[in-house]
């Protein structure tokens, strides 16, 4: 990367673009909404049984000028979801401005193990054991997305909501891999746990991104 590229990407007007792509949210509180997700490279929390590996390494993946991103962002729904690897290991702040300057609304799906960055409509937390949140992002957290690996992990989830306010809306989703022996115990949990909702990854049953 050249140094002036270098310093787009510092400032935030160029990101490491993995894939850009039209589908249905679905996970979470807004499953079934169709949205226009961007998928930011690099990432090192290191979730062994994340299902975008190749989101990790953000050499991978070009530095894309942010105005690109918002024109094609602006041809699908009004909600633009963020994700990756982990979008706020950059700086979101140029391209969320820029995204609700066109009238779009700004989601992020993140680990929160940095710092907070851009300005959003909605954030969906979803912390992990390999890097803790940075503190300051529990109070801004909308959704905390607990994912459900093993019976250690309802442990997790109750230490990371009792961090986030009494406003955000508390999920318990079953890895993908282990979903078969996992959804039944969430199932169990959330009926004697009834601040808890379940959230499955719907797109995955549809066959669809």
């Amino acid at each position: 990367m050249d140094i002036q590229t270098k310093k787009l990407v510092d400032n935030g007007l160029m990101l490491p673009l993995m894939e850009e792509f039209y589908t249905i949210q679905g996970e979470g509180c807004h499953t079934g909404k169709a949205a226009y997700f961007i998928r930011i490279g690099g990432c090192d929390v290191g979730c062994h049984w994340c299902d975008v590996k190749e989101s990790w390494d953000a050499n991978l993946h070009p530095p894309t000028a942010i105005d690109l991103i918002v024109q094609n962002s602006k041809k699908s729904a009004d909600t633009v979801v963020i994700t990756g690897g982990e979008p706020l290991i950059w700086n979101m702040n140029p391209l969320t401005e820029s995204l609700q300057n066109e009238g779009l609304k700004t989601h992020i799906e993140t680990s929160g193990a940095y710092q907070l960055s851009g300005v959003w409509d909605w954030i969906c937390l979803s912390p992990k054991k390999t890097k803790l949140p940075v503190a300051e992002i529990y109070e801004h957290a909308h959704e905390l997305k607990m994912i459900v690996h093993n019976k250690n992990d309802f442990k997790f989830a109750e230490e990371q909501a009792a961090k986030v306010s009494s406003k955000c809306q508390l999920f318990l989703q079953p890895e993908w891999s282990n979903r078969e022996k996992m959804t039944s115990l969430i199932v169990d949990y959330v009926m004697k746990n009834p601040k808890w909702k379940i959230s499955l990854q719907t797109h995955k049953y549809l066959n669809i991104p």
